[in-house]
């Protein structure tokens, strides 16, 4: 680009000063700035149009790149889904290889015998847990009526007379 230092520009004017005039020069010299203020502007526009064009074909190629990838995953889990899909049917129907027949037998129905004495073992556990047992047969049985502390028990137990306890 050209390089128009001060002394340079200095030339330019009065050259043009000399050439033009100084009745039209301030004329000329408006029409010159209009002139290069539209074309600085046209450049700015070309520009910022040319990069947008670069960044829409971006994001054309980001998005042909996302949609074939999106494609591929859903191809990917379609064929797994379909495999597994035909590995459970054919472990309903039984399978040629037998390989399901163990966790077919692990997974056989429980019987109505079973089912019932487990319901009443289960009633009679729930029976104990939340009833409560009356006083007389604690009693009668032995079993403890209070809660008493260890020392309290060790007090009860000691042997000698009991002596009454002084406060001081």
């Amino acid at each position: 680009m050209i390089d128009l230092g001060l002394s340079k520009l200095a030339i330019i004017g009065v050259v043009a000063l000399v050439v033009i005039g100084p009745e039209k020069l301030p004329k000329v010299a408006r029409m010159a700035g209009t002139l290069y203020g539209r074309a600085q502007r046209y450049l700015h526009e070309v520009k910022s149009e040319v990069s947008r064009e670069i960044e829409l074909e971006e994001l054309r190629n980001l998005h042909k790149e996302v949609k074939e990838t999106a494609e591929s995953v859903k191809n990917d889990v379609e064929n797994s889904l379909t495999k597994n899909m035909q590995d459970v049917e054919d472990a309903w129907r039984g399978g040629d290889d037998g390989s399901h027949d163990a966790y077919a037998h692990a997974q056989a129905p429980a019987s109505t015998e079973h089912l019932a004495r487990k319901a009443k073992e289960f009633r009679r556990k729930r029976l104990l847990r939340t009833s409560s047992v009356p006083a007389w047969y604690k009693q009668r049985n032995g079993t403890r009526m209070h809660v008493t502390s260890g020392a309290a028990r060790v007090a009860r137990h000691r042997p000698g007379g009991k002596t009454p306890a002084s406060f001081y």
